[in-house]
């Protein structure tokens, strides 16, 4: 059964977690998905949630799903607020999209402590400071 799904291969999208605006005692932050493609991708889902120990205990955030719709070739949408809180957690988000009748699905995961200073560069198409994963 499993063997007969097409092995769809993702390439050129990206999740970036983006610094939009930052005081000196707040920095805030948002999710985006980057489409580097020459094409657009339609019915754009993504599902984000985060895991990992905090304070010597166990924590997890709500799921949360997102449908974006459909994002145009070379372009970029929102995807959600983060707070820094969380950085210290593991975040996921889960993406699935369509181009044409193909269906498309991948895991994106920021590591406790990646999104760090030493890991920013200048995010394509944004033009703005962050971490990606593409």
């Amino acid at each position: 059964m499993k063997a007969d799904l097409p092995e769809n291969i993702v390439e050129d999208i990206a999740i970036a977690v983006v610094l939009m605006s930052e005081t000196p005692e707040v920095k805030n932050w948002t999710v985006y998905v980057v489409n580097f493609k020459d094409e657009p991708i339609t019915n754009v889902m993504i599902t984000s949630k985060g895991y990992g120990e905090k304070d010597g205990k166990q924590v997890k955030t709500s799921l949360l799903r997102h449908f974006i719709g459909d994002l145009d070739a070379n372009s970029y949408a929102g995807v959600e607020a983060i707070d820094t809180a969380v950085f210290g957690l593991t975040n996921e988000y889960w993406m699935s999209y369509y181009i044409g009748k193909e269906i498309f699905d991948k895991k994106f995961i920021f590591l406790p402590e990646s999104i760090v200073d030493s890991n920013i560069i200048r995010i394509p198409l944004l033009n703005k400071p962050g971490v990606m994963i593409k």
